[in-house]
């Protein structure tokens, strides 16, 4: 439910950059990764010989890595030719570093540069401290294969069908390269989408769009999303009105978003993320002019609703309450965001054995009540219930 994204465009003009190949034998090359927890793509690649873990991000439209990897790596960073990013949250600052080569399956690249960014900590270590971003500069001359079932995706040369599926419209954007497809959401035609593999949800649309959509009977709260450059507030409902191709997806959570900032400075309606792609095995390829998309059977449940309407982060032995969900049990209450709970149902908050925070309560059946104590010795009951 609370969603990170990646989504970056960089405002400057871009120096020219080498051209990547692929290798005679790309189809059988398949890249493993991991889906974090944060629904981003994690593989390995090299940069200049050196291993990184990676994220594909095709919400980027020129591949970037952290400061930290820069130094690792001794990439000569170029300060003087700094560029500014419109980043979801808010902007960052760019610099550049020259690579000599950049590998990963059956993809290799010899010459070009990397862009240089601080990676926000949280992103950083909700994606397994991935080091490296890749986007659409390295892959868009390329159709990509993502096989969300297998864990596993490949690069192959555009225009190839790998496999069967309904196709939806996908085009570059002029001038940033980006991915753009469309959805309908109701009877109404969501367009241009950017297509985000950078963001963990399923469905962004700008405010306007929603307004156009007029599904009656929806039941909007609020939520936040952690982006690249800060902390975007949105709306959040869960609806079945959505379809790719004219073929329903099935319910997805959406997010309601301002008709300004990231969205009306990248020029488009809003975003598909990882969420959304997850369900299906996904072919990407602008320059066919296509996405491809073929129902995964190994496909997640239908989003778990927030019966609490908190939204928690762990931090340090204690779960901190990021937001509190507009007309959720949590807000009628009187929660307050950054209050810290130190203890649910009298056991110690605690990290379960692969690294994760136990909060399934926060989604349990309705008419539950969760005894709560925070850290500064208060305790709580919180009624959970049905509210969106």
């Amino acid at each position: 439910m609370l969603r990170l994204s990646f989504a970056l465009l960089l405002c400057a003009p871009v120096a020219a950059h080498a051209q990547g190949q692929l290798a005679a034998d790309a189809e059988a090359r398949w890249v493993p990764f991991t889906l974090t927890a944060a629904n981003h793509l994690r593989f390995a690649m090299t940069i200049d010989g050196v291993a990184a873990q990676a994220l594909l991000d095709t919400g980027l439209n020129h591949s970037a890595v952290s400061r930290e990897f820069a130094r690792r790596a001794k990439l000569t960073v170029d300060t003087q030719d700094a560029a500014a990013g419109v980043a979801l949250g808010g902007a960052i600052r760019v610099d550049w570093a020259a690579t000599k080569t950049v590998a990963f399956g059956a993809f290799s690249r010899s010459g070009g540069r990397v862009a240089v960014i601080d990676l926000p900590k949280l992103l950083a270590s909700a994606s397994g401290d991935a080091e490296v971003l890749v986007g659409t500069d390295l892959i868009a001359r390329h159709a990509i294969d993502i096989d969300f079932a297998n864990r596993r995706f490949r690069l192959l040369p555009s225009g190839r069908m790998p496999f069967a599926g309904t196709r939806v419209p996908m085009s570059l954007q002029a001038g940033s390269g980006l991915y753009l497809t469309e959805a309908t959401l109701g009877k109404h035609r969501v367009r241009p989408l950017l297509v985000d593999t950078g963001d963990g949800g399923s469905l962004s649309v700008a405010r306007s769009q929603w307004r156009a959509a007029g599904l009656k009977g929806a039941r909007v709260t609020s939520t936040i999303a952690f982006g690249a450059g800060g902390v975007v507030d949105a709306g959040m409902t869960v609806t079945d009105k959505v379809a790719l191709g004219g073929v329903p997806t099935g319910p997805i959570e959406l997010r309601i978003e301002g008709d300004g900032g990231f969205t009306k400075q990248v020029r488009v309606a809003g975003r598909v993320g990882t969420g959304l792609l997850l369900r299906y095995r996904v072919l990407l390829d602008p320059v066919a002019g296509q996405m491809v998309v073929t129902p995964n059977p190994f496909a997640p449940p239908p989003p778990l609703k927030s019966t609490s309407g908190l939204l928690l982060g762990y931090d340090r032995a204690r779960l901190r309450v990021l937001h509190v969900m507009s007309g959720g049990p949590a807000a009628k209450a009187g929660w307050k965001a950054d209050e810290l709970i130190c203890a649910v149902e009298g056991k110690p908050v605690s990290l379960t054995p692969d690294g994760g925070v136990d909060v399934r309560w926060g989604t349990d059946t309705p008419g539950r009540v969760v005894k709560l104590a925070l850290c500064d010795g208060a305790e709580r009951s919180l009624t959970l219930a049905n509210f969106y």
